[in-house]
């Protein structure tokens, strides 16, 4: 179990406001310097976005491994009626579709605000006049882009993964569906045992992902980034 991070109480207060100020100005930069005049700087905003995709993950985990036991209870119970078998794992399959996009819409927002940071790091490393302390700057950068391209590959990872299991979740809801009657469910179960190898697989990446989250934000808590 992941430890809990603490928030910036800041964030929650005033993301709904400066959404709407994003919304009409169709730029992030204006979200940004609002929140920096709000003493909340975009190491900030990272952090908290990282602790965001990896509760994202964590919630997908759950959810997938849910699904999974939901598709196998359609064939181990092969006497409940075709529709309700029907019912349950188009439900499943929903929930996680969702969880999915919530996941991508987190490391969507990852990325965004890394650029404004790393783009900001970079050109104040300019306006340095002691060259010790340039030089100090620019290795503690390189390093901090090292560990957040490491942390990035691995939520890449559970991206894509999570596509093939919903596309094998879609495809036996699907031919539930359209075959709503015994032999389906026969046909059903010769499909699970991929499905799960999948399932187990993507699991593994995002509790990879998950500790490495925890990990980078453990690093940025300690001041070190």
């Amino acid at each position: 179990m992941f430890t809990h991070i603490k928030r910036f109480p800041a964030l929650s207060r005033v993301t709904g406001l400066l959404c709407l100020l994003v919304l009409f100005s169709g730029c992030s930069s204006v979200y940004y310097s609002a929140m920096e005049k709000m003493g909340v700087e975009k190491r900030d905003i990272l952090v908290d976005r990282v602790g965001e995709a990896r509760d994202a993950q964590s919630d997908a985990r759950e959810t997938f491994r849910s699904s999974l036991e939901r598709f196998q209870s359609v064939v181990d119970m092969p006497n409940t009626g075709l529709q309700k078998k029907y019912d349950t794992i188009s439900e499943a399959y929903n929930k996680s579709v969702n969880a999915a996009k919530r996941v991508r819409d987190r490391i969507d927002s990852v990325e965004n605000v890394s650029v404004a940071l790393f783009e900001e790091w970079e050109d104040e490393l300019k306006l340095y006049k002691s060259a010790s302390l340039r030089e100090n700057s620019e290795r503690q950068l390189g390093e901090t882009r090292e560990r957040y391209s490491s942390l990035m590959s691995r939520m890449h990872q559970v991206e894509k993964r999570m596509s093939p299991v919903l596309a094998a979740f879609e495809d036996q809801v699907l031919f539930l569906k359209h075959n709503l009657n015994a032999q389906a469910i026969g046909a059903l179960e010769g499909e699970l045992g991929q499905i799960r190898q999948n399932v187990d697989s993507l699991i593994r990446d995002m509790e990879a992902s998950i500790a490495e989250s925890e990990a980078f934000i453990r690093q940025f808590r300690k001041g070190n980034a």
